[in-house]
């Protein structure tokens, strides 16, 4: 059963202020970062001159569709348990959260049609790349969670709090290998995998796979 959000917020500041990682980057991927960071801020300011029409043109359909703002924005946590607000296009009504926050679910009804096909494409992350430019966020890393599903995970599931040492991401390997389909202790496999093994060649890999998502809908909710 899901603890109350007041319990995992209580849960969180306990475990923000006493951590500590056992998972370790290697010195390898220490070094890697510095080049990661000058990928980052070049690949996120390319990619916002390709893809700010299409950004545009969604922000109109979601208002034509559904009343409110086009964009949201939503605290994550980020590197280190430091909080962020993430930028997304909306893909849900404004009323998705009236009855607490919880995980999109498949076929999820609060879903509108425009938000579906975002979703299954990624478009919906694309704002993101601000994230990315401002250092937040990296294009390839584990996804940053809300800070109440943070600290459930952290309390049902031994090692999560690992995820933080490195900066979340726009995609990750989690994310090309099930997405949405699979829960958060398979996706903390696949994020302890990336961390422990940090190099370009990964990276990459990941990046390209991310392609083959967007363009197959692969994992998507």
């Amino acid at each position: 059963m899901l603890v109350s959000i007041d319990k995992s917020l209580r849960m969180y500041n306990e475990y923000s202020s006493q951590q500590t990682y056992s998972c370790a980057l290697s010195k390898k991927a220490v070094r890697y970062l510095y080049m990661k960071r000058i990928m980052d801020i070049v690949l996120s300011l390319i990619g916002l001159a390709l893809t700010l029409p299409f950004i545009l043109l969604f922000c109109i359909l979601i208002c034509i569709e559904t009343p409110g703002s086009p964009l949201y924005r939503q605290e994550r946590v980020g590197k280190d348990g430091k909080h962020f607000k993430v930028i997304k296009l909306r893909s849900m009504r404004i009323d998705a959260e009236k009855s607490g926050a919880k995980w999109a679910q498949k076929d999820d009804p609060r879903i509108t049609a425009v938000g579906s096909f975002i979703r299954r494409t990624r478009i919906d992350e694309l704002p993101q790349l601000i994230n990315v430019l401002a250092g937040d966020m990296s294009l390839v890393g584990p996804r940053p969670e809300r800070p109440m599903f943070t600290a459930q995970f952290h309390h049902e599931i031994p090692g999560f709090k690992n995820r933080l040492i490195v900066k979340p991401g726009l995609t990750g390997l989690a994310q090309v290998n099930g997405g949405y389909d699979i829960g958060p202790r398979e996706k903390l496999v696949h994020d302890l995998y990336y961390i422990r093994n940090l190099t370009f060649l990964l990276d990459l890999k990941v990046m390209l796979k991310t392609i083959k998502v967007v363009l197959t809908g692969e994992g998507a909710r």
